[in-house]
């Protein structure tokens, strides 16, 4: 199974997430919203619960972690009406030129979120 994790306080993100949701075939995916695991569950999977939430996750079925555009080339290549659009991200030109799209939506989403910041927060007193 694709474990996908993803940020479930965010409605834009739980929107596309229920998409995925409704189009998937069945027994490929786990969707674990990021909000709800505990620090223990966080660090079992080896996430960080700001880095889970800056940017999309997914891990393989062989366990390697993908983030960001990697992760949903991962979902994608997965859904039917999705594969196509996979493989033209893909391309070396656009591939690159989508992970910097991705990095600065990414970034805007992450801090305008209060429930990220408040990540941010208990994060920097956690290790201090």
């Amino acid at each position: 199974m694709i474990k996908v994790f993803y940020d479930g306080k965010c409605g834009m993100c739980s929107k596309e997430i229920r998409h995925y949701q409704a189009v998937a075939p069945g027994g490929v995916f786990d969707w674990v919203d990021i909000t709800t695991l505990s620090l223990r569950r966080l660090d079992d999977e080896g996430l960080d619960r700001v880095e889970g939430l800056k940017h999309l996750h997914a891990k393989d079925e062989a366990g390697q972690m993908l983030t960001g555009v990697d992760a949903f080339l991962l979902i994608w290549q997965e859904l039917a009406r999705w594969r196509l659009f996979a493989k033209i991200i893909r391309l070396p030109g656009i591939y690159a030129l989508t992970k910097r799209i991705y990095r600065l939506f990414a970034r805007w989403r992450f801090h305008r979120l209060s429930h990220c910041q408040m990540a941010v927060k208990a994060n920097n007193c956690h290790h201090t």
